[in-house]
């Protein structure tokens, strides 16, 4: 995808880490960027700073999400790239020892579903009801592609911890989108991919620096090459090179600085 000025996109939980990144590289190359957050002041900060559009966005409503495409596209045109980072999960063992009752306890399906809810579920609405906008709009060169879109995974897709069956699984599904959603759009030419982060230097992880600083340095000592966290700026990075080569499709990137996670 050539990057032509004022080429609209939209960013999940673009109001801070990955997503905040992401939507900053996007408008420095010229893209006009929809933040969709829950987070409304951050959110709309972030907005203007980069002379974009703040859309008070819950990705785990299907009615919140479907205004949001609507306002932004409305104010920027139809979006040609979406990248979807905002997530919301719960934690906890299949089956785990529970001090209160001084017994097993098993990790209820309610809170599974939340998760399903918050991470695979969202992940296939925002993709969706972006594709379909975008399968309407003209084609942007020769290839006949009308966009991409780029998802959030993690690592954890493929070396799930101890407590994370939910986040896990549910990250293991996002990467199982990419194919058939690729397939289902490439009559469409409408991109698939997803980037799988290790740990990054996100607002939630940049906390343990103060509260944990021995937990902090063993984190950034267990990656392999460079020792140290991800940026955010490197993962927007790797956004920025799918959406500008058409032919990375259906893929599945790792960015980890090598990392392969232990059980805990």
């Amino acid at each position: 995808m050539k990057f032509e000025p004022g080429l609209a996109a939209v960013v999940t939980g673009g109001a801070s880490g990955l997503g905040k990144a992401s939507a900053q590289a996007l408008a420095d190359a010229g893209f006009k960027v929809a933040i969709f957050d829950v987070n409304a002041e951050a959110g709309e900060a972030h907005a203007e700073a980069i002379g974009g559009l703040f859309c008070h966005v819950d990705i785990t409503s299907e009615d919140s999400v479907v205004a949001g495409f609507e306002k932004a596209r409305a104010a920027h045109g139809q979006e040609r790239v979406t990248v979807h980072c905002a997530m919301t999960s719960r934690r906890g063992k299949t089956v785990g020892w529970d001090k209160a009752s001084g017994g097993y306890k098993r990790l209820s399906t309610e809170d599974y579903a939340f998760g399903a809810e918050g991470v695979l579920v969202s992940s296939y609405r925002v993709a969706s009801i972006s594709a379909l906008g975008m399968a309407n709009a003209d084609p942007l060169n020769d290839d006949g592609e009308r966009g991409c879109v780029i998802l959030t995974a993690s690592v954890a897709a493929q070396d799930g911890q101890i407590g994370q069956v939910i986040y896990g699984s549910c990250k293991a599904g996002v990467n199982g989108l990419v194919l058939p959603m690729a397939r289902d759009l490439m009559d469409l030419g409408i991109r698939v991919n997803s980037i799988m982060p290790g740990i990054f230097a996100t607002p939630l992880m940049l906390g343990m620096k103060d509260r944990n600083p021995a937990m902090w340095d063993q984190l950034n000592a267990s990656v392999p090459f460079p020792k140290r966290l991800g940026e955010p700026e490197e993962f927007a990075s790797l956004v920025l090179e799918i959406a500008r080569n058409g032919y990375l499709n259906a893929h599945q990137f790792r960015l980890d600085g090598g990392i392969r996670m232990p059980p805990k």
